[in-house]
């Protein structure tokens, strides 16, 4: 008898020994399995049944555990997180056309209270009326203009030329004062925009011109009176009222006479 079928003939024995249970067996993969392919055991150890070619290589995790090599951890995949959508910028508002300026006209009045006493910064009672109705005319709008927005307010005082150049210099200041206070005070005008200044004698009214020095003083004074005075001048803007007139439509040339064909 050969020693190959003499070490099956003994493997076989050991097993009838140990696995009385076991009807057959069969070696696989390194490990005694019986007929259903599972891995023999040993009676109370409990452990497999290697064959005469086990190899560490041929172990199993069921019967060495330690010597399988366990499978490397599965990398969680790597989520990139997906980039938020920008927010859509709020759409700005269309901005609300500037309404058209009106157009504005250039206002220049001016006014001559005339008359004053002689020798006096005092106002008659027709240079107030005068005054009243100029500043008044020019707050009410008319038909080409809104009211007068006032600008710049220049009174000047004036005397005539009887008497020294220092004494009429200084009485006509006075009666510049004198006309600044009652626009202010009475008309409401605003103090800061008021300029005033004294002129003496020096800008005679032309007509003044024939009142003879040869005449007697009374008739004289009487005579120079319009010299007596202030001039008040506003200079301002207003709305312009007035439409603007419509371009004329051009008017179309006459179509030529036809040339007859020859």
């Amino acid at each position: 008898m050969s020693s190959a079928l003499r070490n099956t003939l003994a493997s076989v024995a050991i097993v009838g020994v140990f696995f009385p249970v076991v009807a057959s067996a069969q070696a696989k993969d390194g490990y005694l399995t019986d007929s259903r392919g599972g891995v023999v055991r040993a009676a109370g150890a409990g452990g497999c049944v290697r064959t005469s070619q086990w190899t560490p290589a041929l172990a199993v995790a069921e019967c060495d555990p330690d010597l399988v090599k366990k499978p490397a951890p599965k990398r969680k995949p790597v989520v990139t997180p997906k980039k938020a959508k920008p927010k859509p910028k709020p759409m700005k508002p269309k901005a609300k056309p500037k309404p058209k300026k009106p157009p504005m006209l250039n206002i220049t009045q001016k006014i001559e209270l005339q008359g004053m006493p002689f020798g006096k910064a005092e106002m008659t009672a027709d240079n107030k009326k005068s005054l009243d109705k100029f500043v008044a005319a020019l707050r009410k709008a008319t038909k080409a203009r809104g009211p007068v927005q006032m600008g710049a307010v220049v009174v000047t005082g004036h005397t005539d030329r009887i008497g020294s150049l220092k004494y009429n210099m200084r009485l006509s200041e006075r009666r510049a004062v004198v006309v600044k206070d009652y626009l202010v005070k009475n008309a409401n005008v605003d103090q800061k925009i008021i300029f005033w200044e004294g002129k003496g004698p020096k800008e005679a009214i032309p007509v003044t011109k024939f009142c003879d020095k040869r005449m007697k003083r009374k008739q004289l004074i009487e005579c120079l009176s319009p010299n007596r005075r202030v001039t008040v001048e506003v200079v301002g803007r207003a709305v312009n009222l007035k439409p603007k007139p419509k371009a004329k439509p051009k008017a179309k040339k006459p179509a030529g006479k036809a040339k007859p064909k020859r």
